[in-house]
């Protein structure tokens, strides 16, 4: 009797399994007529046509701040205004952050290396420095050392001393970026924890050099600035300076001379940073929805429009990262998206909010500023779909072509809604094994998600080979494969703007635990 019961209670099991994967993979909702055109306005052509504008040079690469930034702030509010939408920022199409920005005080920086009666002299654009912002080092002794065997060292010995050093190329997967991030990291506490004076750290790879240019954009309306500006403009322990080779005589130094002390003194000052006013723009634009009561709701659609500027020596053939993909991709499906869902006659229940943020690649600076500042209360918007990298198919996995994957797959019920609605469109919304946990918290999504809204970044290749490099350029883009992927996300957009229930967190995942409590937090639950 206990083995027919168990094995009746398995074969109940298995009944009910494949009914609920049957109602998994019922075939989603048809749309009306009206609805159908408006997704079959989404156009390569038309996609094609805006990245090779935002993302060509006269942009510069769209740093944050730039002239380039403001340029595409510009272009992406014209076409917001082209497709109709409500502007409703502070100054149009513009929800505007007047911050300040903390830079190095270029004028102050000294860096000479005396060796006998030679002198080698480095200017602010031959070095990128890190750890300390402010420091004073006055004739250091150099050692040198192998970044191999370093720990075997006496660090009573370098004490004052200057170490000069090769540190590995964070280059190959993303995890073995992140061990060869970490191996470097532990390198440099050690080196503080030995209270060398400074590490001089040579690289021989063109075009990884920044510049002394490193800045700290800040909210002086934030309540954690102070904080964070402290902790920004402290002198630090030791400043650990990256030389190129546009520094030719700092590798000739190094490559001479065995491990060990070196007769030679590092000189080398930073004085306190310098700060200055600057304006910064999300842009926004609403589709305004139909129904009396959810109309007061919205869906948001977003990306970042911002990339990284213009980097390396002025001789370098190309210094401008224009981010076509990254996430010049993103922009112009949310601008894609605008234009076709605004011909609907027959408007959405739900309003659908249009955003692009600034400041995502120094830390989803835009997106967090929009979460103090909502344009719609956090507690009445329903989801976020975020955009990002979702032009280039050429992904070093393999080509991902009609497929697409969703950063916290399973942790809300828009996994389920992307997925549904890239069915009808054919295209495969997917869990990435490892990227799609790991991703979560790297895009715009997460300031969202931390308030408590169900927010996901939806894209195609997570890596691929000009990912934050000058080559990420939009003739490399794949129109077509994103126009598809832009209907995907039309048809998720309606479905949870036309559905009088909202997306939830899931709460028997432990990975959207915290999220779930925020969301309980806004609603008072």
């Amino acid at each position: 009797m206990r083995h027919r019961a168990i094995a009746t209670f398995a074969l109940i099991c298995l009944v009910l399994a494949s009914r609920c994967v049957l109602a998994q993979e019922k075939p989603p909702a048809p749309l009306s007529p009206g609805r159908v055109a408006a997704l079959d306005r989404i156009s390569a052509d038309s996609l094609r046509g805006h990245l090779s504008f935002l993302a060509s040079d006269l942009l510069e690469g769209r740093d944050t701040p730039s002239r380039g930034l403001d340029l595409a702030a510009e272009y992406i509010a014209a076409q917001f205004r082209r497709a109709g939408l409500e502007a409703v920022g502070d100054d149009g199409y513009f929800q505007t952050a007047n911050w300040e920005v903390s830079e190095p005080d270029r004028v102050s920086f000294d860096f000479r290396v005396v060796e006998g009666n030679a002198t080698i002299k480095l200017g602010p654009d031959d070095v990128s420095v890190s750890g300390a912002r402010t420091f004073h080092v006055e004739d250091a002794p150099l050692v040198k050392v192998d970044f191999k065997t370093y720990t075997t060292l006496n660090r009573a010995e370098l004490a004052g001393k200057a170490l000069l050093v090769e540190l590995p190329i964070r280059e190959g997967t993303q995890e073995e970026r992140d061990a060869i991030g970490l191996a470097t990291g532990i390198f440099g506490s050690w080196a503080a924890s030995a209270k060398a004076a400074a590490v001089i750290t040579i690289g021989r790879r063109a075009g990884t050099l920044k510049g002394l240019d490193s800045i700290f954009l800040y909210d002086p309306k934030d309540p954690e600035t102070p904080e964070r500006l402290a902790l920004r403009e402290a002198p630090g322990a030791i400043p650990l300076i990256l030389v190129n080779v546009n520094a030719p005589e700092i590798i000739k130094l190094y490559d001479a001379h065995p491990v060990g002390p070196v007769p030679a003194k590092l000189s080398t000052k930073l004085d306190r940073p310098v700060r200055r006013p600057v304006k910064l723009r999300n842009v926004v634009g609403l589709l305004r929805g139909s129904d009396p009561a959810l109309k007061d709701t919205c869906v948001m659609v977003t990306a970042h429009y911002d990339h990284l500027g213009v980097h390396g020596p002025a001789d370098k053939p190309d210094r401008i990262y224009n981010g076509a993909n990254d996430d010049g991709s993103g922009t112009v499906s949310v601008i894609e998206l605008a234009s076709a869902l605004a011909s609907l006659k027959e408007r959405p229940r739900r309003s659908i909010l249009f955003v692009t943020f600034f400041g995502e690649e120094k830390g989803l600076l835009g997106s967090r500023y929009y979460g103090r500042n909502p344009i719609f209360p956090v507690d009445k918007t329903v989801a976020d779909v975020n955009l990002e990298l979702v032009g280039r198919t050429d992904d070093v996995e393999g080509p991902k072509l009609a497929e697409a994957s969703l950063t916290g797959f399973g942790y809300s019920t828009v996994s389920t809604i992307l997925a549904e609605a890239g069915r009808a469109e054919g295209v495969k919304v997917v869990r990435h094994p490892r990227n799609s946990d790991a991703f979560f918290g790297r895009s715009d999504n997460q300031a969202l998600a931390d308030l408590g809204v169900p927010a996901h970044t939806l894209c195609v290749a997570f890596e691929y080979p000009d990912y934050h490099k000058a080559a990420d350029h939009w003739d490399k883009v794949d129109y077509a494969n994103m126009a598809t992927i832009d209907r995907a996300v039309a048809r998720a957009l309606l479905t949870i703007a036309d559905d009088p229930d909202e997306p939830k967190w899931d709460e028997s995942n432990p990975r959207a635990e915290a999220y779930l409590k925020a969301w309980k937090g806004r609603r008072g639950r």
